[in-house]
């Protein structure tokens, strides 16, 4: 089931420098989002990921195209009930306890009073804030902002979360701790709309990605299809000379050492004939692994292609 469907969504904005001109912040950009999915946006500053977000929000509407949330239209106002989300530098009324601003959020969403007491020390555990819910946020620092904000989007308990930057300004372990979150998410089946600039965290948690540049979108799919390429390592005993020269000459390897080396290869046919090529020439095999590269130096390959 697809819980976020965007078909040539577009959105034109006018310039101020240039009546006549228009911004194009987002290009006729498609693609969809899987229940229970997590689902990284990626793309340099002025991508059009902000725009996106707003869109499929309702704060913003699009110039063409359109878009649905768990097929419904995008202007629906029940679907609301179901969403949760964390602005990127969120910022909340700084005389609130932690406490409190778990309490006010949950009530404008909706949530049953007798409920919201239990759920507020429930999210405030989960986040790790439990031992400063009584302490105005004045005092907090941007990692503790961003823990209570996560818990705000999930007070009612949404089926899906957009999340805008969540670990910016969180130490590692405090990723690690909201990583940990997400995934528990995931597993009781919500799904999870993750903009980040963090590509690392992108790469350990998300099941797919969309890359946009200047509102266009680059790169779509799975992460670990993104991050593949066509070369696999080959780990084995110390190569003869006659198998290292028909390595080199017959299947264009790259020799790394006596007993390490890539070979290109379009299909795993293509492999189990090197396999079948070195076990003939009872070179033992160690290991056979398809190389990746991270998905930063993708992201960056592609965007720097496009310019």
């Amino acid at each position: 089931m697809s819980v976020i469907t965007i078909n040539n969504l577009r959105k034109e904005y006018s310039s101020k420098s240039f009546s006549k001109n228009r911004i194009i912040a987002l290009d006729n950009v498609s693609f969809e989002v899987g229940e229970g999915e997590i689902f990284g946006l990626l793309g340099p500053n002025g991508a059009g990921k902000t725009t996106l977000v707003k869109i499929l929000l309702g704060i913003t509407f699009p110039t063409s195209g359109s878009g649905r949330l768990f097929d419904k239209d995008l202007n629906d106002v029940y679907i609301k009930s179901r969403l949760g989300y964390l602005p990127e530098n969120h910022s909340f009324p700084n005389y609130f306890t932690g406490e409190q601003v778990l309490n006010y959020f949950g009530r404008l969403s909706g949530v049953n009073p007798v409920d919201l007491k239990r759920k507020t020390d429930e999210y405030l555990n989960i986040v790790g804030m439990n031992e400063w819910r009584k302490i105005k946020i004045r005092k907090y620092s941007k990692g503790m902002m961003q823990r209570i904000g996560l818990a705000q989007a999930m007070i009612s308990n949404p089926d899906l979360i957009f999340l805008d930057e969540p670990t910016d300004g969180v130490d590692p372990i405090g990723r690690k701790e909201i990583r940990d979150v997400l995934l528990s998410l995931k597993a009781q089946g919500k799904t999870i709309f993750l903009n980040s600039h963090l590509l690392s965290e992108i790469e350990m948690i998300c099941d797919r990605v969309a890359i946009l540049n200047k509102g266009i979108l680059v790169k779509e799919g799975r992460v670990e299809d993104i991050t593949s390429t066509d070369s696999y390592s080959f780990v084995t005993s110390e190569l003869s000379d006659e198998v290292y020269n028909a390595l080199l000459l017959n299947y264009k390897a790259v020799i790394q050492s006596k007993s390490n080396f890539l070979v290109s290869a379009n299909n795993l046919d293509d492999v189990n004939i090197i396999i079948d090529f070195l076990r003939k020439n009872r070179i033992l095999i160690q290991s056979v692994a398809k190389e990746k590269i991270t998905l930063e130096s993708k992201f960056i390959n592609l965007i720097e292609h496009k310019l």
